[in-house]
């Protein structure tokens, strides 16, 4: 099994009072193709900054990105805008992600019009495609943002994450804002998508249930740092780094059986409904 993207290295510093704040420290990971690779860690632990690093939305400040066997940090921006139509990003904040003056169609329809030529009624099917494809009907094309609910704001976003055909998505915090019934219905979505297309999945998230139901493999950051990794069950079962230990001591209903949160993670895929 290939990789699909390696960091090697990776260091983010910002200048902080005179001083260098160090975001990520020293970061390398490996993330299999057609896998779900989880970051998880408390806030402010580096995660996101990582996220932008791998997606080169924010240079390293040192360390390598390699995506496909391209080394991200040596490319042209227009090499690596072509590279970044096989790279999608699905945001924390599904209603703020989305520009309020415009409809759902025209959102959807940007990343098509920056990465492919399709025009007119090939460009309208592709879009109707994508809605179908995330449980929305082709009506909602013509809704405003406003008009929609937080859980199908964040199906517009997955689809026009998904507009490019990409195969790597990273997923920062795709259901924290969202109802936890909702959150359901969202991380059905995202597991079917990802069997369905063999996507490989980025899961960047403080919760711990959302990670151990979607993730194949499993990093610990804590001040910029990854403390752990390795198989999701292992690491849920038999942590080894005491933050681990600690991080899961927190998260409620802790002592559940094994399948944390199943009933909550596999409720019915009410999908568009939401």
């Amino acid at each position: 099994m290939t990789n699909v993207l390696s960091l090697e290295k990776i260091v983010k510093t910002f200048p902080h009072h005179k001083r260098v704040f160090t975001a990520v420290d020293d970061v390398s990971l490996r993330i299999k193709e057609g896998t779900v690779y989880g970051l998880v860690g408390e806030s402010g632990s580096g995660k996101s900054t990582l996220a932008r690093c791998a997606m080169q939305l924010m240079r390293p400040t040192s360390g390598r990105t390699i995506f496909e066997g391209d080394d991200l940090g040596k490319l042209t921006p227009r090499a690596l805008r072509n590279v970044r139509s096989r790279m999608g990003m699905v945001l924390q904040n599904p209603v703020a992600s989305l520009n309020p003056r415009m409809t759902i169609g025209a959102s959807v329809a940007e990343p098509l019009r920056a990465h492919t030529t399709l025009k007119g009624q090939a460009l309208q099917s592709k879009i109707e495609d994508l809605l179908d494809e995330v449980g929305l009907g082709a009506g909602h094309a013509h809704r405003l943002p406003h008009q929609l609910s937080g859980g199908q704001c964040q199906r517009v976003g997955i689809a026009r994450a998904l507009a490019t055909s990409p195969r790597l998505l990273i997923l920062d915090e795709p259901t924290s804002a969202l109802d936890v019934s909702v959150q359901a219905q969202i991380l059905n979505l995202l597991q079917d998508l990802q069997q369905q297309k063999g996507l490989t999945y980025l899961l960047i998230s403080h919760d711990l249930d959302v990670v151990r139901y979607l993730s194949d493999e499993v990093a610990v950051m804590k001040s910029g740092k990854i403390v752990e990794s390795g198989a999701a069950e292992r690491i849920f079962t038999d942590p080894q780094h005491d933050y681990t230990r600690t991080l899961l001591e927190a998260a409620p209903g802790h002592k559940a059986s094994p399948a944390v949160g199943s009933h909550t993670l596999s409720a019915p895929n009410t999908q568009g409904s939401n």
